[in-house]
């Protein structure tokens, strides 16, 4: 008979009450001097803001391979057929593709580039593995936002990773401008966990895909978080990137504007910390949202 060790749960969250509590992990899990593609100062100011933007991170070129297949995925009725397509509850446009890089070897190769996940390993100090990936897609006029959220309350409680030993990265595929629905964060935000009120429903993901509910703060949290913090919004130019702390808390605005806004999403978490049972939902989400395929990219 196996045995399946019990899992202290450091962050609980989904209970009768909401709950704020200091982080209990690093958010750079390398060694002082290690070596990597982030410079010491940019690690340090990682540690403090809980993000890092890049202006280039891929170059034009790129970007316009990244694009077709973005519109490629997008316009395939196979893809739009497929679960891990999520539609706008409104627009019945596609909003996310998720697994993105099990669907397509272009973006496959974004994955593996050393560029993007040679930051992943230095930051969480270990080899990595997929969590999440996915595209989104928020064309002009109307597209909806993402309400305010930390990433690690939702992985947490829904997907089982114990720590908080994952990063993610935005590579933005059409320009971000101040208007068009951009990637707002809360500096300094990932180092207290918001532990949020209310039991998770049975295939919660089917609705938090399209508008979050459970996992999302009370407007008295964030206030709060808000006036300690302040917001950060992300412009940029086609090609940047912005990597942050999974326990950063951010979320996006709706785009009203004619300018699409669009972006590749990958999430890496440490071989270290692989997901366990969930730790406040009554199952698992599916594994094209939390990955059990804990293989290292290479």
């Amino acid at each position: 008979m196996t045995v399946i060790p019990e899992v202290t749960d450091l962050y609980p969250s989904r209970g009768a009450t909401e709950v704020a509590v200091p982080r209990q992990d690093p958010v750079v899990w390398s060694e002082p001097g290690a070596k990597g593609p982030v410079s010491a100062s940019d690690l340090q100011s990682f540690e403090r803001d809980g993000f890092l933007s890049i202006g280039e991170l891929i170059g034009p070129d790129e970007v316009s391979v990244y694009q077709a297949e973005l519109d490629r995925l997008i316009s395939d009725p196979a893809i739009r057929a497929d679960e891990r397509s999520i539609v706008e509850s409104q627009s019945k446009e596609i909003r996310s593709v998720f697994e993105v890089h099990k669907i397509s070897e272009v973006f496959a190769r974004l994955v593996s580039d050393e560029r993007v996940v040679g930051r992943a390993r230095q930051i969480l100090g270990s080899d990595v593995y997929v969590h999440q990936s996915r595209i989104n897609v928020k064309p002009g006029f109307g597209a909806s936002g993402f309400y305010w959220h930390s990433d690690f309350e939702t992985w947490h409680a829904e997907d089982g990773l114990p720590n908080m030993r994952a990063v993610s990265v935005s590579v933005a595929l059409t320009e971000n401008f101040d208007t068009n629905g951009g990637l707002m964060i809360m500096p300094g935000s990932h180092k207290t966990f918001l532990g949020c009120s209310g039991e998770t429903p049975k295939d919660n993901y089917k609705k938090s895909l399209q508008m979050q509910d459970a996992g999302t703060p009370s407007d008295e949290a964030l206030t709060k978080l808000a006036s300690e913090h302040g917001i950060k919004l992300f412009t940029g130019k086609a090609g940047s990137a912005t990597w942050f702390d999974c326990n950063a808390m951010h979320g996006s605005g709706d785009n009203i504007t004619p300018f699409a806004r669009s972006n590749v999403f990958i999430v890496f978490n440490s071989v270290e910390n692989e997901a366990v049972e969930p730790f406040s939902a009554p199952v698992r989400r599916p594994e094209f949202i939390g990955a059990r395929d804990f293989t290292p990219v290479r």
